[in-house]
């Protein structure tokens, strides 16, 4: 069964807001080149509880993001484990790439995206 997912937090709004209109380069390379039309609808920069993930399949409850150099700190590794684990309590399957993926290795990001949404529909 599955949990029901509080979409949005109406104080981020305008954050995710900017983050859509201010997206780095791999998170653009990924959407205008592969998510974007992808059959399965995607969205960017979505609000889920109190974060704001960079893409989310609602149908296939699948989140992806995209993680710089900050992601690779004790912090950040910190919090992105607890994020993942509160995403996860909500049913939710989270895919990390590096930004490194997306530039050097981008077709098999579009493909492990692809594998996880087909077994997940």
């Amino acid at each position: 069964m599955k949990k029901t997912i509080v979409v949005k937090n109406n104080d981020m709004l305008d954050v995710a807001r900017r983050l859509r209109r201010e997206m780095t380069p791999q998170e653009q390379r990924l959407w205008y080149v592969f998510l974007r039309k992808y059959p399965v609808k995607f969205y960017k920069q979505r609000i889920i509880e109190s974060f704001i993930v960079d893409f989310y399949c609602a149908d296939a409850r699948l989140v992806i993001e995209l993680d710089g150099s900050q992601h690779y700190t004790e912090q950040g590794k910190a919090y992105d484990e607890e994020r993942s684990a509160i995403l996860h309590g909500y049913g939710l399957k989270v895919l990390r790439f590096s930004n490194r993926d997306v530039n050097n290795h981008f077709d098999a990001v579009c493909e492990t995206i692809d594998r996880e949404v087909q077994i997940r529909i």
